[in-house]
């Protein structure tokens, strides 16, 4: 007799992520989590990244697991081939599609699951797509989960305030460069913040920008939700995290969710023989250059999922990282260069070949692990800066768009576990902070921090830490829903 899927008797979460790597993976992983305490889970993908994650990230060893199902809603990409690996559609793309079209699959979706859900985790961005409308239909909770960390989300919060005050949209371009975004402005649980630390979707300059009124109505839509997520620890971001409970008291910090994950016995995560949360395909021989490398000697180097550059700065940061004279693994992914496939110059790559590795994906948190690892060159996203403050691994960091910017400014001032790149993309630039981070007197400061940061990390992901309760604490509160 085939054991079913969803019990009807027990809680049932319905996760629905914003489209994309960090996001989905972040999800997973409280999903994972909320499904170890005994909820039944129903994870709800675009059906191209449904295909990537099956084919890459083992998430066919969560599918026919008891109280673990994954469900699909279109995204308006045919599939070309069984052997379909990455999508065509840019995030601007796929969220046009769902705001048209989500709603009514989505209904249709849980219109035809054996048992109806008990609430709903939406990610914090995918309310464009009548996610709490949903919810309201349903006649269920929704609870928003912001996969960064608290000054990511009170940057993206604050948009609205900055609006109604009228500080942004800014007047028109020439207040990008005539000093006007070195203006401090008030954020409740920081200090020192320039507009130039915020989000660039939040320094349109245009009234009529879609992506800044996208960011305003998510902040106002936030309000209608009594329950939030954070993917972040008390511990790191105390003032800002009181902060956010002063304005919803309901609110969950459950970061590091590895960490977490970390505390599921051996015998426990082999049950769903799940071995991965990636989207792009990961080439094990990374792990199996570092292992020939000293303690503390290779710089890891990875830009994320989405983040682009040009050429030109491609160029720069490996002239950088050869004239640093220190060993480093680089990931490149394919569409990196402007979204095109990425060819160095002859020269660049000799060299390279000398004391560099480079591969298009890799199992970051393995990577960043691993003893020989000892700086982590980042754009800055939260799901790279957490995982970097969990290995004690500290940062150089170049920020390009969203929270990264704010994401870096802490790193650097608060956390003292970065150092940023500033301005354009200089070969000389990225050497001197190359060579600090690895070998200056400053790169052994920030990794004694670092290291602090890590022991607090794994103290909130212990089984008394605030992060373990705040998981233990959320799966209860749905519990009871489910009882009602």
């Amino acid at each position: 007799m085939d054991v079913p899927i969803i019990d009807e008797k027990k809680p049932h979460v319905v996760f629905i992520p914003f489209p994309a790597q960090s996001h989905m993976k972040c999800m997973l992983k409280l999903a994972r989590l909320l499904h170890h305490k005994g909820l039944h889970i129903t994870f709800i993908n675009t059906e191209s990244n449904h295909r990537r994650l099956f084919k890459h990230g083992g998430a066919h060893g969560l599918d026919g697991v008891p109280g673990f199902q994954f469900k699909t809603v279109p995204d308006g990409l045919a599939s070309n081939s069984d052997d379909e690996t990455e999508p065509s559609q840019t995030p601007e793309e796929v969220s046009l599609y769902l705001l048209t079209h989500f709603l009514d699959s989505f209904l249709d979706l849980v219109a035809g699951l054996e048992v109806p859900p008990t609430c709903i985790i939406c990610d914090g961005f995918l309310t464009f797509a009548n996610t709490i409308y949903a919810a309201e239909k349903l006649k269920i909770p929704i609870i928003l989960y912001w996969t960064m960390a608290a000054c990511g989300f009170m940057v993206y919060y604050l948009a609205k305030v900055l609006f109604d005050k009228g500080l942004v949209p800014l007047k028109d371009e020439s207040y990008l460069t005539n000093g006007y975004t070195d203006t401090l402005i008030e954020i409740p649980g920081m200090e020192q913040v320039r507009l130039k630390d915020l989000p660039e979707h939040i320094l349109a300059t245009k009234p009529d920008d879609p992506a800044f009124h996208w960011v305003v109505q998510s902040a106002r839509r936030a309000d209608k939700v009594s329950q939030m997520i954070i993917h972040t620890f008390d511990e790191l971001e105390a003032p800002l995290i009181n902060e956010v409970k002063s304005m919803f008291p309901n609110t969950y910090t459950v970061g590091p969710q590895q960490l977490l994950l970390n505390h599921i016995t051996e015998k426990e995560s082999n049950k769903s023989n799940f071995n991965g949360h990636s989207l792009w395909k990961e080439e094990p021989k990374c792990v199996e250059w570092l292992q020939s490398k000293e303690l503390d000697s290779v710089v890891y180097v990875n830009f994320g999922s989405l983040a682009t550059m040009s050429i030109q700065d491609l160029i720069e940061f490996g002239w950088g990282l050869v004239n640093s004279n220190h060993y480093f693994l680089w990931i490149i992914r394919a569409d990196l260069v402007d979204g095109k496939a990425t060819v160095l110059p002859q020269e660049l790559k000799d060299v390279i070949n000398k004391r560099g590795f480079i591969a298009s994906w890799c199992s970051q948190e393995e990577v960043l692990n691993h003893p020989s690892v000892g700086g982590f060159l980042t754009h800055g996203g939260w799901g790279s800066v957490i995982e970097s403050l969990s290995a004690g691994v500290p940062m150089v960091c170049r920020p390009f768009s969203h929270d990264q910017q704010v994401n870096c400014r802490q790193m650097c001032r608060e956390w003292e576990v970065g150092m940023e790149i500033e301005g354009d993309v200089k070969r000389d630039e990225v050497e001197k902070l190359v060579r600090a981070l690895m070998e200056g007197l400053e790169g052994m400061r920030m990794r004694k921090k670092a290291m602090e940061w890590k022991k607090k990390a794994e103290f909130a992901a212990d089984s008394n830490g605030s992060s373990s309760l705040n998981v233990e604490k959320l799966a209860k509160e749905i519990t009871m829903w489910s009882r009602n």
